[in-house]
């Protein structure tokens, strides 16, 4: 890791201590996390306590009515992961929606709806790994609810650009807009309803979500605005713990998760480019852009063919070959190639995600998402609960692997990832961003390990994002050259995006010595360790 002058702006410094860190989107957060620790917890606890407050904090973002993944290393115990990812209901049915009219699934109201996942995840993964209960783990959730929050700048941005979407369902525009209008950068903002749910769920572990009360509440609330969700749908829920994958890059090992995720573009992208010498091109040069974005084209072609529900037969061997990494690297021409897009994202960032290592060296990435700008647009009556639209992520097209159909987990975008170095976490790092996931981490993992760069610099560093259309979009810092350039190879160069479009990321790297943390300008968070 060099510390040294970059040609982009980099005005944060690399946060540094020794015996633990945490890095996430919101300060209050990595408040909690920190707090967390320093009373006993472990990295799992942090990492859960710290997830619950961005649900109040960042609502447009996370809640208990979305999803959540994560990756966890344990000194004693190696590497684990959770899927936590909910399924379509047991009623969901592709041809029903084509033949009522629907091209895809819609990205709002009832039939976007699957079961949230996120609540079940962070229960199990306290109760496998962790030391707290899941009301010491909520503590500081329910009392920025109840007490209140000065809503941050860029989560402001987000929430204004929804209002519309808000204001179509009653209950969620009385909730998240009770001036009739979003909130202010600033301004202070309140949420009882979802404090006392999220007591209620404290008190009794959870049960209610799935089989209780709130299940009941769920339920109605789909079922009133025209949708199919039973109450077996929630009970029959549970997360999985499954063998994350792992693949060696220049004498690391990355780790993402397998599918349902597009955990596999992040690896398919890097065997690819491990073949090529980046450091001799120039960060940021167009030959280097041009390859990477090659690889990370034919990288979320592999996600639209292939990734669907872990039921389906996906040849992941074959896929994370380094012989067909070798093969396509030489496949990737001096002009632009093509890119069948799986889903159509563009507008999602709408994600948080959670790096934390403690002092035992426990790690552990989590992240978690209701998909895009406050999910579905539906909030639960009386209980603050926004429900995801991840049904959204499903096709309809006859035969393909991630087709809606009963009880299936859809392609799902969000990916916590690691780097491993003799086999124990070197990096604990995460991108929120729809696909812009897997290309910011092919982008910060380059960043990090062929240029040496810190963690802060190398999320600092400006970032191209391959859209849902093939066109491409590159932050301002890239040099007007390089932009031409990409032009002249064949790239539609998109002019046309948020200024949250490129993520936000953070990371933790690890060393025998001391803690090193950045996190993304493009978001509100900090690193803190101490």
């Amino acid at each position: 890791m060099r510390f040294r002058t970059y040609p982009f702006t980099s005005r944060r410094s690399v946060v540094m201590s020794r015996r633990a860190m945490a890095a996430s989107s919101h300060p209050l957060a990595v408040e909690t996390a920190i707090n967390t620790l320093r009373l006993g917890g472990n990295a799992v606890d942090a990492a859960v306590a710290a997830t619950a407050v961005l649900g109040v904090v960042e609502p447009m973002s996370m809640g208990l009515g979305g999803d959540c993944f994560a990756i966890i290393y344990r000194p004693d115990g190696g590497l684990a992961a959770i899927n936590g990812s909910g399924r379509a209901p047991l009623s969901a049915s592709a041809d029903a929606l084509l033949g009522s009219g629907f091209d895809r699934v819609p990205l709002e109201g009832p039939m976007s709806v699957t079961t949230p996942g996120a609540l079940d995840a962070l229960s199990q993964s306290l109760a496998t790994f962790g030391t707290m209960t899941l009301k010491e783990a909520f503590a500081d959730a329910i009392f920025y609810a109840k007490n209140g929050f000065p809503v941050t700048e860029v989560a402001a941005r987000m929430w204004k650009r929804s209002e519309a979407k808000l204001a179509r369902n009653a209950e969620s525009a009385r909730v998240y807009m009770p001036k009739g209008r979003a909130p202010e950068p600033g301004e202070v903002f309140y949420n009882p309803d979802l404090a006392a749910t999220l007591g209620s769920l404290s008190e009794d572990g959870g049960a209610a979500f799935y089989r209780g009360e709130i299940a009941e509440a769920i339920v109605a609330a789909i079922r009133r605005l025209g949708g199919s969700f039973d109450l077996e749908d929630l009970a029959s829920h549970s997360s999985e713990w499954v063998e994350p994958l792992v693949s060696p890059y220049h004498g690391y090992e990355v780790v993402e998760m397998p599918p349902n995720t597009q955990g596999i573009a992040a690896l398919v992208a890097l065997n690819i480019v491990e073949g090529y010498a980046l450091p001799e091109t120039g960060h940021n040069s167009p030959e280097y852009l041009h390859s990477l974005i090659g690889a990370m084209q034919i990288a979320l072609t592999d996600v639209r063919n292939h990734v669907a529900d872990p039921r389906e037969v996906i040849p992941l061997e074959d896929l994370l070959s380094k012989q067909r990494a070798e093969n396509l690297r030489r496949q990737i021409a001096a002009t632009a190639g093509g890119y069948a897009a799986a889903i159509d994202d563009r507008d999602h960032t709408d994600t948080v995600y959670v790096a934390v290592v403690d002092e035992q060296r426990n790690a552990v990435s989590m992240i978690s998402s209701i998909y895009k700008a406050f999910g579905s647009g539906i909030t639960v009556p009386g209980t603050g609960l926004l429900l995801q639209n991840r049904g959204a992520c499903f096709s309809l097209e006859p035969g393909h692997p991630n087709r809606l159909g009963p009880a299936r987990r859809p392609l799902h975008t969000i990916i916590p990832a690691m780097i491993l170095r003799d086999k124990k976490p070197w990096a604990v790092l995460g991108v929120v961003g729809g696909s812009m996931q897997a290309q910011g981490h092919l982008q910060v993992i380059c960043n990090l390990i062929d240029f040496g760069m810190s963690p802060q610099a190398a999320l600092d560093s400006p970032r191209f994002r391959i859209l849902d259309d093939g066109s491409l979009t590159l932050e301002d810092e890239i040099p007007e050259a390089a932009r031409s350039k990409l032009a002249d190879m064949g790239h539609h160069i998109n002019t046309e995006q948020t200024e949250e479009g490129f993520g936000g990321g953070q990371v933790i790297l690890i060393s025998e010595d001391a803690l090193y943390a950045g996190s993304d300008p493009r978001k509100d968070g900090c690193a803190i360790g101490y």
